[in-house]
């Protein structure tokens, strides 16, 4: 961590032996439009990851499917030799219509693990998440067949850790049952927590869970809800949903993104919010 940086909210957890900062970054808006091809504003890009880095974040989101290849190419210009830990997904590609089809064959999984290797100019991934689901979300059905290869991987040294993504609490059994997890990535906020058991049974074995969209999915209703709160708290919805997130419990991290060194100051700043336990009692119904 940059010496010279403000504390970031939150603190720290630890995915497995790797210490990272609970508040962290995605780097999916880093890529094209529809997260696909090279950014408008190359160099805005680099900024805003150098700019992570001088604020003391260590934790760094990505996949090798976001643009594709692009996002890791830049992490790469910008973060190399890296002071932070890379945290990449594999279990899908894109088409070119930018759909998101799944790539889960061990042979894909190989392949994607040598792209994000080669991309990232490293020897061993930090942190491998598996995605499985749909992008409607989480799917049933078993995960074995990709997983064991991805531990595969791990035995051959080229991961440190493994994760799950966009999965069911069965299929976190079923991983765990495997191999070791340190992280779990699935959507949750303030208005979609069907995960919340899941949560609490995970950070009682000190494994992080990771949310993404944590603004996606709201109602008129909901959204009037968290904009009501954030106005009497002087704050932007955003910084509220954060600040709620981080306070939720201590095993999430976050991971918001942005394509703005502002933006991303601005996330910071938000997440440190402190929310009086009047406005939490309201923010936890909206979800209820």
């Amino acid at each position: 961590m940059n010496a010279h940086s403000p504390s970031l909210p939150g603190g720290t957890w630890a995915l497995g032996d790797l210490t990272v900062t609970r508040f962290g970054y995605g780097a999916m808006q880093l890529a094209g439009p529809g997260v696909m091809g090279p950014p408008a504003d190359r160099d805005g890009a680099l900024a805003v990851l150098r700019e992570a880095a001088d604020l003391g974040i260590t934790h760094i989101d990505t996949a090798g499917a976001y643009g594709p290849r692009v996002t890791n190419q830049l992490i790469r210009e910008a973060l190399h030799p890296y002071s932070q830990h890379i945290v990449t997904k594999v279990g899908a590609v894109r088409d070119q219509q930018g759909g998101w089809p799944p790539a889960r064959r061990p042979e894909d999984l190989r392949r994607a693990v040598h792209e994000n290797l080669d991309d990232l100019g490293l020897d061993s991934l930090d942190v491998v998440n598996l995605r499985i689901g749909s992008a409607l979300g989480p799917q049933p059905g078993s995960l074995a067949e990709p997983f064991e290869a991805l531990v595969e991987l791990q035995r051959q040294g080229l991961i440190r850790h493994l994760g799950v993504s966009n999965v069911t609490a069965e299929q976190v059994a079923e991983a765990q049952a495997i191999a070791p997890i340190v992280c779990v990535q699935n959507l949750y906020n303030l208005a979609h927590r069907e995960d919340d058991e899941l949560i609490d049974e995970l950070a009682g074995k000190g494994i992080a869970y990771v949310p993404f969209f944590p603004l996606g999915g709201f109602t008129p209703l909901q959204s009037t809800a968290l904009s009501a709160v954030a106005a009497r708290l002087g704050a932007t919805p955003m910084s509220v949903a954060l600040a709620w997130l981080l306070r939720r419990s201590p095993n999430i991290l976050l991971i918001p993104g942005t394509s703005s060194v502002a933006h991303l100051r601005e996330n910071v700043a938000g997440a440190g919010l402190s929310i009086p336990d009047e406005e939490l009692a309201e923010l936890d119904k909206i979800g209820r």
